[in-house]
């Protein structure tokens, strides 16, 4: 028994061929109960029509308020325990569904669908920011995370919404779940996908939702595993001091020695911060 949820803005182009894929691939797995989700998150084009003559399940967000927040709507509306969610632009393969359920159905908690192809890594630009992203994120969880943001992967319900109110609303919710997951010992897999070109325009704007991204990343760890990302800013922050001690000495700038100074003190800051703030992260959970 399995829900597959589809979060949707304006994709008529492609909604009817991604559930169509998505119903034949399901009756192939010969699963006895399924059904499609679709939250429709405020479109002004006919994907939600679309949807509902197909026979899915059709949630309507009056506004379009975020991709996160229409995951977390579908996915307490649906009716099994088993989350299939997957995007309605067809850049995931459908038919790679079976696959990670074969791996889910090993006992992990949660099973990723790890993008790989030309497509998925697109300009320079996007992929110094995902590399970027990808080496702070796994800094904070002390492990190697393929694929932290995407957004075809099948975990439990039940598992998922006690982590409802730290996941974020929007493009970060698979970013922050992958994080909650991993950095709360859970079993998480991933599993090697052909990530395709995407049907129509894509909703993502790059630097507003990087910046999202970032912030959400920064209070998740913040949450988890606060210690971990005081450390990245106070290294960093001797990292432009030891540049400014060797700006003094080879360049001979008084100012570099005083940036040197500043850097030092404001590291020392920085890590007493991250050590209360780990205190107080023990204390919550002495509490509970």
């Amino acid at each position: 028994m399995i829900s597959v949820v589809i979060p949707a803005y304006n994709e008529e182009i492609s909604v009817e061929k991604t559930i169509n894929e998505i119903v034949d691939v399901l009756k192939k797995m010969k699963l006895k109960k399924y059904e499609i989700v679709l939250v429709d998150d405020g479109s002004t084009d006919n994907t939600k029509m679309k949807a509902k003559n197909l026979g899915a399940v059709v949630l309507s967000n009056p506004e379009n308020i975020g991709y996160g927040f229409s995951l977390k709507r579908g996915i307490e509306k649906a009716k099994y325990n088993t989350i299939i969610i997957i995007d309605a632009d067809q850049t995931y393969p459908v038919d790679e569904i079976p696959k990670l359920y074969k791996e889910y159905q090993k006992g992990f908690d949660m099973v990723v669908g790890q993008r790989t192809g030309s497509f998925f890594f697109e300009s320079p630009l996007k992929f110094f920011l995902r590399r970027l992203l990808k080496f702070t994120v796994e800094f904070a969880a002390t492990k190697k995370i393929p694929d932290i943001n995407s957004g075809l992967r099948i975990f439990d319900k039940d598992t998922i919404k006690t982590f409802f109110p730290h996941l974020s609303d929007t493009f970060s919710f698979t970013t922050s779940s992958t994080l909650a997951y991993i950095m709360n010992k859970k079993f998480v897999s991933f599993v090697p996908i052909k990530y395709k070109k995407r049907a129509g325009n894509s909703k993502v704007r790059l630097f507003k939702d990087s910046l999202k991204t970032s912030l959400g990343i920064i209070q998740s760890i913040t949450y988890y595993n606060p210690m971990r990302i005081f450390i990245l800013f106070s290294a960093t922050c001797i990292f432009f001091s030891l540049l400014g001690f060797l700006a003094s000495i080879f360049l001979n700038l008084t100012s570099g020695f005083y940036l040197g100074i500043g850097g030092l003190l404001l590291s020392l800051l920085i890590l007493s911060i991250g050590l209360l703030a780990d205190l107080l992260k023990q204390i919550m959970n002495q509490i509970k």
